[in-house]
């Protein structure tokens, strides 16, 4: 799942008029980019979940057939937030683990290594997290022993010892068993049921990323993203099917 609903007030005026996962990186949109992974690693179906803009992304992405994939859109008549966005998406999964990624996130990732630890793992949730000197600014994340996450913001195992504090990422696995105490269509975040999982003694773990990462939330920071493309710090090409994957 892609949660692109949002409104990217940060980015505006861009966002006014574009919604933020349509915003070009070296000329392809910013979803496109993550659409593109997504194939790369085997997935076929994905949900997207819309409200800012919606019929600009339904009217560029289509089916999804033009990437090889079949998109399935989720409509928020309001914004749901990360929690109640993937709980409005639900009807639309199969009732396995649920990969779901930031639209506004770009980032090199091994999914099919993610989701392997993940499903050995047996884990309610895992994390994707990296290591950032800002991790408290962008929320928390401490992680003990086994890569298990034992606080989010502060939230978790009381008493627990970390040994990592990191970020999370925006990318994330999920078992939907954990969206049954998600309320539906009220706005929340996707953060609480993991707290809750984590207080409970469940396994949330945590799963490190090291190539490339950049949250396009800002004028900036999308300048930057930019720049990295231009440089060769992440490659589309990279992303593209090969004539045998096809």
């Amino acid at each position: 799942m892609i949660l692109a609903a949002g409104l990217g007030t940060r980015l505006r005026p861009l966002t006014n008029t574009v919604p933020k996962p349509l915003l070009p990186v070296l000329g392809t949109p910013l979803i496109v980019w993550n659409l593109l992974l997504l194939k790369r690693h085997g997935f076929r179906d994905v949900v997207i979940n819309l409200h800012h803009l919606a019929p600009m992304i339904e009217q560029s992405l289509g089916n999804g057939s033009q990437f090889g994939l079949r998109i399935i859109y989720s409509h928020e008549p309001m914004i749901l937030g990360t929690g109640g966005g993937i709980k409005q998406a639900e009807p639309y999964f199969s009732g396995e683990p649920v990969l779901v990624v930031n639209g506004d996130t770009l980032f090199e990732l091994d999914l099919e290594a993610l989701c392997a630890f993940h499903r050995t793992s047996q884990a309610a949730a895992t994390l994707v997290l990296r290591e950032d000197p800002d991790a408290a600014r962008w929320g928390l994340v401490e992680v003990g022993a086994d890569h298990r996450i034992v606080a989010i913001t502060g939230k978790g195992i009381a008493g627990a010892v970390p040994t990592m504090p990191r970020m999370f990422a925006g990318i994330h696995i999920l078992n939907p068993r954990l969206l049954r105490e998600v309320p539906k269509g009220v706005a929340s975040s996707i953060i609480d049921p993991y707290v809750a999982a984590i207080a409970r003694g469940e396994s949330v773990l945590g799963y490190e990323i090291k190539g490339y990462w950049s949250d396009i939330g800002t004028p900036e920071r999308y300048a930057q993203a930019e720049q990295d493309a231009r440089a060769g710090l992440i490659r589309l090409d990279d992303r593209r099917p090969t004539a045998a994957g096809q």
